[in-house]
This record gives structure tokens, sequence and C-alpha cells, in this order.
């Protein structure tokens, strides 16, 4: 391990490196209270020190090219209460206190609400289908 791998693995300073995706990193987001994956997002630099200052989950939307705070439209924002960085500080864990009822865009035809999270379907590895999960 040279000296800069040690730096960066070992350190305590935040290096954030937005040079591997074209100025993105990717953001899983964990309920912080049941550790369920809610939506995997994108953040750049603006979007990453805009969630710093708000503590509200903010993005960077790769279909828009715009900053998008998570909820401001429908009102499902996140509260950030703890950010974890991997070992590269390429990667993102937000976990986070959901203001609203759902985090996904789609609605639970059952509940006719905002899912609570994006990954609501599994692969079925036996029959290579997806399967519905519990909301």
């Amino acid at each position: 391990m040279d000296d800069h791998d040690e730096w960066l693995e070992e350190g305590t300073e935040l290096q954030l490196n937005f040079n591997k995706h074209a100025g993105l990193i990717p953001v899983t987001v964990q309920d912080a209270e049941s550790n369920r994956v809610l939506m995997l997002a994108w953040t750049n630099e603006e979007a990453f020190h805009e969630t710093l200052k708000t503590k509200k989950a903010t993005f960077w939307s790769t279909s828009r090219q715009e900053l998008w705070r998570k909820g401001q439209t429908s009102g499902n924002t996140l509260s950030i209460i703890e950010i974890l960085v991997d070992c590269d500080q390429d990667a993102l864990v937000y976990r986070v206190h959901r203001d609203g009822g759902g985090v996904c865009h789609t609605i639970d035809p059952t509940t006719q609400q905002h899912r609570k999270t994006c990954f609501y379907r599994k692969l079925n590895l036996k029959l290579g289908q997806l399967d519905f999960l519990e909301s």
C-alpha cells in the first residue's frame, strides 16, 4: 500500500473522488430505522454540499441534468441521519429518515400511495422473473 492509498483508506480527511464517473458519485439511500435500501441516486459536488447544508438528501438528476432535492414536489423528503463513505471515497450511503410516506415515484396499486422503496421487486432466480415484495 502506498502513502496515497493509506491516506485515502485510513485517513480522516474527507476527499470525495468525483473524477471516476464524470463528476458523479453513486449514493445508496438506506432507511436508518429499518435498514431497508430505499433507492440509488447520484450526487455531484454541488448536490453533496447542498445535502450537508440542508440535511435533506439532494442529488444530481442524470435524466434532467439538474439538482434534485428528493421530495421537493411530493413532500416525501429524506432527512440525513448519517453519511457513510466507502474505502475509495467514491461511493456513499445516506442513512435517512423518511419524512413522508414513500420514496419511489411509482404508486403501490393496493394502497394508492408512493412506494416506500424503489426496490419493491426481487429477481426469482429459479423462474427468472420479478416477484413483488411486501410494502
